[in-house]
């Protein structure tokens, strides 16, 4: 009973319990909105006497998992550090705390505050959340029945999503070298061209794919023909088109693996495919195998030769399916034993020899690869791997980041040559990605160096995890602040003058790029 309610009986007029409000809006509840949450949580304060006095609030964050939810992080964390100076937290129902897929999380959340003395109230619930045998059922039942609804909503999401690949509409992504998005209404009639970033606004507009300028459909052709009829690489077919001056649709220098993309992706013969990976429901992202994907051909304008397309496609089946592990093995072995050293660079400079990146793929890295042939190099060639990996990375991240600051209605110029970028024509920020490194003693640390040439407003650094297999943390490092050191050491704690740049996700960097209506004056 609450500290109001015993005084209405007892006659006394009892202090107010402090409290705070958690309020949460996802992309598919847009009716709940965090200030009909928060007039709800006003009025189940008012006549249970508790004073709200701090609001965490997690706007157009989906509720399956804690990651983006920083305002939820900062309340768990100053609830856990002693920091909270309230005594009970006030949410709207059970499915604002979270739809977890598994019940217990959100559980576990809760019980991790009620540890520190602080409660938890579910205020449009119809049950008081004291305990009980009933209401522990109730919370149990709620709990399931809020992540059931998210897995519900994802089968129906993927379903419509399957409809309308099989009409031949395309769902998200950019279109890719000589193609461009196509933007059609519900007759199928085309309205117009997208640009990159640009988005349909009307629920019944669909986009299809079209070809694009015809130098680039010409381009995309030639690439084709050097590969299947010229039968030259693709590490070849890069070089060529960058000896031209050619670049790719990000206005990036042609490599091996954006050839090989373009030589492997059906959209260039006009077939529709989706599924080919799954992120669902926020889990583990998993590649699908060729059955479960699902597809419409012959929905686009092709703009390759159906005959070239599967020549090519015959070229890389048999290319890979040429070699054994065994006959990989032997064939690094023979070279160990003529140069008496191994690198990527000696491995790919072999005429007849598969590429290093062959050996990467079917063994999981060089390394690996030289481990079962009994080759040691003379020091520690990890961080080679690291690297090439997080240069693979680095157009991927920055390509996400453009995707949030339009999403979030910022314009964005990026520098195709330093990958510099001008936001809303107000301040540039550069991306840099950083390993993690280990000392002699095994402490992790982070070695950021910073571009002195460009000298962004801010430096957006992601810093890898332990196993530099994910992007752990970020830091927002103002140049005015930091600009006059060339490089800086991270520990895994640095103290208040540079972990107070650190957040766990880019959401304050987005805060920043936001676009926000104002009223005129008067």
């Amino acid at each position: 009973m609450a500290a109001a309610e015993v005084g209405e009986k007892s006659g006394a007029k009892l202090p107010s319990i402090r409290a705070a409000q958690y309020v949460r809006m996802s992309t598919e509840h847009q009716k709940y909105s965090t200030e009909n949450q928060a007039d709800a949580i006003a009025q189940y304060a008012a006549r249970r006497g508790f004073e709200i006095v701090r609001t965490y609030e997690d706007s157009g964050k989906s509720g399956l998992t804690l990651d983006g939810r920083q305002s939820l992080k900062q309340l768990l964390s100053d609830v856990r550090g002693g920091r909270a100076d309230f005594t009970a937290i006030l949410v709207y129902d059970i499915s604002r705390w979270g739809r977890f897929q598994d019940a217990d999380e959100g559980a576990y959340y809760e019980f991790v505050c009620r540890e520190a003395g602080i409660s938890v109230h579910y205020c449009a619930e119809q049950f008081d959340n004291d305990g009980s045998v009933s209401a522990t059922i109730f919370k149990s039942v709620k709990r399931a029945m809020a992540g059931e609804y998210s897995r519900e909503l994802s089968v129906k999401v993927f379903a419509g999503q399957c409809r309308l690949i099989r009409l031949g509409y395309r769902q998200g992504g950019p279109a890719g070298y000589g193609l461009r998005r196509q933007l059609v209404d519900e007759h199928g009639a085309a309205k117009g061209e997208l640009s990159r970033g640009e988005h349909k606004s009307l629920q019944t507009d669909r986009v299809v794919l079209a070809p694009g300028p015809p130098n680039e459909v010409e381009v995309v052709r030639r690439l084709y023909r050097m590969f299947v009829v010229q039968r030259r690489t693709e590490r070849e077919i890069a070089a060529a088109l960058n000896a031209e001056g050619l670049t790719t649709d990000l206005g990036r220098p042609w490599t091996r693996g954006v050839v090989h993309q373009v030589l492997t992706n059906e959209k260039y013969v006009g077939n529709n495919v989706y599924n080919r990976v799954s992120n669902k429901l926020k889990a583990k992202r998993v590649t699908n195998l060729p059955e479960m994907w699902i597809r419409a051909d012959g929905v686009f304008q092709a703009i390759v030769e159906p005959d070239f397309f599967e020549a090519a496609q015959r070229i890389i089946q048999d290319r890979s399916r040429r070699f054994s592990d065994q006959d990989l093995l032997d064939r690094l072995s023979a070279l160990l034993a003529e140069k008496g050293w191994l690198s990527g660079l000696v491995i790919d400079e072999v005429e007849d020899m598969p590429s290093s990146s062959t050996f990467r793929q079917r063994f999981g890295s060089l390394l690996r690869a030289y481990e079962l042939v009994g080759y040691s190099p003379s020091r520690d060639y990890r961080y080679i791997e690291t690297n090439r990996a997080l240069r693979a990375l680095h157009p991927e991240v920055v390509a996400q980041v453009i995707g949030e600051i339009e999403a979030a209605g910022g314009v964005v110029r990026r520098d195709p040559i330093s990958d510099l970028l001008t936001i809303n024509d107000e301040f540039s920020a550069s991306l840099v990605i950083v390993r993690c490194g280990q000392t002699a003693a095994g402490s992790n640390r982070w070695k950021i160096r910073l571009d002195t040439g460009l000298c962004p407003d801010i430096t957006v650094v992601a810093r890898m995890s332990a196993t530099n297999e994910a992007i752990q943390d970020y830091y927002l490092l103002p140049w005015l602040d930091v600009g006059a050191t060339p490089s800086l050491k991270l520990a895994p704690d640095n103290g208040v003058l540079l972990d107070a740049y650190r957040f766990d996700a880019l959401d304050p960097f987005m805060d920043l790029v936001r676009r926000m209506p104002l009223r005129a004056a008067a």
